[in-house]
C-alpha cells in the first residue's frame, strides 16, 4: 500500500497519535487503515461510505485510460467502415461545425431536473446518461428540436461534470424551473397518467419530460405536478398504435426520440416501433381502440438504460 501527500486537502486519521495525514485519492484499495504496529486507525467514514468513495477513486484513476480505449475503438470502427464502404454519418468534428448551422424546429423539449432529492446517486447518473443520449440524437437530426434543461441544481451539475465539455453541448441550461422561464400556455407535461392523448406537436410549444429514475416509487408524480401548476399535460398514443409485452415504461431518451421522429414527419407507429428496444416486445395493435393501462413516463425503468 502506497500513500502520497501531494494533495491540498487531507484527512486526520487519529488526532491522539502523530500519524501521517493522507488523501483518500491516493488509496487504491481499502487497506483497513492500520498503523505500522497493526493497530486499526479510526475510519473517516463508515465502511459503506468508504466503499462508495473508493469506487469514485477507481473511476477517476481509470478515466483517462477508458477514454483512450474508446478513441481506439472508434478509430477501428471508422477504418472497418471505410473498407466495407459503410457510411457512419458525420464525425464529431463535423457535427460541432454544423451545430449552429442547422435550423431548429420551433418546438422545444424540456428535461425537468427538479427530482434530485428523490433519487439515489446511481439513478441520477442514469438520468445524465439518458440526457447524453438525447443530446446525441438531437444533434444528428437534420431538423433538431430546441433542447432545454431546467432546475439544474448543484447535484446535477456535479453529475454532468463527469462528462468533459458538457457546458458546450447544444443545450440551453437553466437553474430556474420551467415556470419561471416559459409562459404556462406554451408548456405541456408528457405523462401517461394524463387522460389527454397527443396526436401532433404544436409550434411554439415546449414539451416537458420528467428527469426521474425512481423504479416506479413515485408513479404519477409528473402528472400531479402538472395539475398543481395549472399547465397542460398529455400522454403519447402508445395504446393506439402498439401493444407491448412489458410494462409501458419509457426512459427519458425513448420519449425524446419518439417526439423527435414524429416532428421529423415519421408516422407515430413507425417512430414508436423503431425507437423501442426489442426487449419491450412492441407489436402493431390489432385494433386502434384497444386501451391498456399505461405507466407514467416519469417513472423511468432502469432496464431501459
Amino acid at each position: 500500500m502506497e500513500f502520497e501527500s501531494n494533495e491540498t486537502k487531507y484527512l486526520d486519521f487519529g488526532a491522539e497519535k502523530n500519524f501521517r495525514q493522507y488523501t483518500l485519492f491516493d488509496i487504491s484499495k481499502d487497506p483497513g487503515l492500520k498503523d505500522d504496529e497493526g493497530n486499526e486507525l479510526p475510519r473517516p467514514f463508515t465502511k459503506n461510505q468508504m466503499r462508495k468513495w473508493l469506487k469514485k477513486v477507481r473511476w477517476e484513476n481509470n478515466k483517462q485510460g477508458k477514454r483512450a480505449k474508446e478513441k481506439a475503438r472508434a478509430k477501428e470502427r471508422r477504418r472497418n467502415a471505410r473498407v466495407a464502404n459503410i457510411d457512419l454519418g458525420p464525425s464529431r468534428k463535423t457535427l460541432k461545425k454544423m451545430k449552429l448551422e442547422k435550423p431548429k424546429k420551433n418546438i422545444g423539449i424540456i428535461i425537468d431536473l427538479s427530482f434530485d432529492h428523490l433519487m439515489l446517486e446511481k439513478d441520477r447518473f442514469k438520468v445524465i446518461k439518458q440526457i447524453l443520449r438525447c443530446y446525441s440524437i438531437n444533434r444528428r437530426s437534420e431538423t433538431p428540436l430546441q433542447f432545454h434543461i431546467t432546475s439544474l441544481g448543484e447535484k446535477a451539475k456535479s453529475d454532468m461534470s463527469r462528462h468533459n465539455g458538457f457546458e458546450n453541448w447544444d443545450i440551453e441550461y437553466h437553474e430556474q424551473p420551467y415556470t419561471e422561464i416559459f409562459p404556462k400556455d406554451k408548456l405541456v407535461y408528457l405523462s401517461s397518467e394524463s387522460d389527454n392523448v397527443i396526436e401532433k406537436f404544436d409550434e411554439e410549444t415546449y414539451y416537458i419530460i420528467g428527469g426521474l429514475v425512481d423504479h416506479n416509487q413515485h408513479k404519477g408524480l409528473c402528472h400531479k405536478i402538472a395539475v398543481e401548476q395549472g399547465i397542460r399535460h398529455c400522454q403519447l398514443p402508445l395504446n393506439k398504435y402498439v401493444n407491448m409485452k412489458t410494462r409501458k415504461v419509457l426512459t427519458i431518451d425513448h420519449v425524446f426520440e419518439i417526439v423527435l421522429r414524429v416532428c421529423e414527419g415519421v408516422p407515430w407507429q413507425d417512430a414508436i416501433l423503431d425507437v423501442l428496444p426489442h426487449r419491450k416486445g412492441a407489436y402493431i395493435c390489432n385494433s386502434s381502440n384497444e386501451s391498456n393501462t399505461t405507466e407514467d413516463c416519469s417513472n423511468q425503468s432502469t432496464n431501459g438504460t
